[in-house]
């Protein structure tokens, strides 16, 4: 018998069984990941506090027990939890609305491959200026309301979804929908039976940079100009130089968002798994070689 640390072998009745040991470093890996993150959360906490005990202004830059303390008034009060809905119920109306409009966007423009290149440079113009650069405008014509945040947000979702969704349709073959108009499928038909299915993995894509993107506008957005959200919360507590009630209200941001990020990847990846089952290939593997029965 030959001993291995990776494959055996044992004779039986004269045949010969081979095991194979599959190592598993992945548990390892993530054991050690999450050592790494911990211990670069607790150093970061550490630096936090030796950096407030070395500034010497609690006010103006307070420690990490400060803002706790803040963050558990704010939340046993409950101006966090309301401030926490109102944005996150325009993120979501935003979000929603933007990403159905660049999907639709997207499958006008790119069902024609001439209609795409045209389209896309001045698509991918407005995909790149920053929401900053309407805040102006949109106050003017639609004054501080919801309808201007939401506007805001559906602007920084529409177009990168609008983009990948182009990008999706393009990379459709032809000869898919051509076979499918020749079967008597409609545009509508050929759109949802072929082309869709197949840019599923770029909208999801697209839609996990737009829910980014509808977090860092809202923020801003209710901080010009908003009667609730953190926007509003972080606004009022910098204006008043009370930055350990303010600094709660921010950081609070980052688990709100963390959680809906968190599954729009989780689904983002979910999809483009399960799309592609039904996607058009675009890259088949040849075929296999007949077997030599040759003497």
């Amino acid at each position: 018998m030959a001993v291995s640390t990776t494959l055996g072998t044992t004779s039986t009745a004269g045949r010969a069984t081979r095991r194979l040991v599959v190592p598993r470093p992945a548990a390892a890996r993530a054991l050690r990941r999450t050592g790494v993150l911990l211990g670069s959360l607790v150093v970061l906490v550490a630096l936090w506090e030796w950096g407030a005990r070395a500034y010497g202004v609690p006010l103006l830059f307070p420690g990490p027990l400060a803002v706790a303390e803040a963050f558990a008034d704010n939340l046993a009060d409950g101006t966090l939890v309301d401030a926490v809905g109102a944005s996150l119920t325009r993120i979501a109306a935003g979000f929603l609305v933007g990403s159905l409009a660049g999907v639709l966007l997207g499958l006008l423009l790119g069902g024609s491959r001439i209609a795409a290149g045209l389209a896309a440079p001045l698509v991918t113009f407005f995909r790149f200026v920053p929401p900053l650069a309407w805040f102006g405008p949109v106050l003017v014509w639609f004054g501080t309301g919801e309808t201007a945040k939401i506007l805001l947000i559906v602007y920084t979702s529409v177009f990168v979804v609008a983009l990948n969704t182009i990008e999706g349709t393009t990379k459709v073959p032809r000869d898919m929908v051509r076979m499918a108009g020749v079967a008597g499928a409609s545009w509508w038909q050929r759109t949802t039976w072929v082309t869709l299915p197949a840019s599923v993995p770029y909208i999801a894509a697209g839609a996990r940079v737009a829910m980014g993107n509808a977090f860092m506008t809202v923020v801003s957005a209710e901080m010009l100009g908003a009667s609730a959200g953190l926007g509003v919360m972080v606004n009022n507590g910098m204006t008043s130089t009370n930055v350990p009630d303010a600094s709660p209200r921010s950081s609070c941001s980052a688990p709100s968002a963390s959680s809906p990020t968190g599954c729009s990847c989780s689904c983002s990846t979910r999809s483009a798994s399960g799309s592609a089952a039904w996607a058009p290939p675009t890259s088949p593997d040849p075929p296999a070689a007949p077997p030599d029965r040759r003497p």
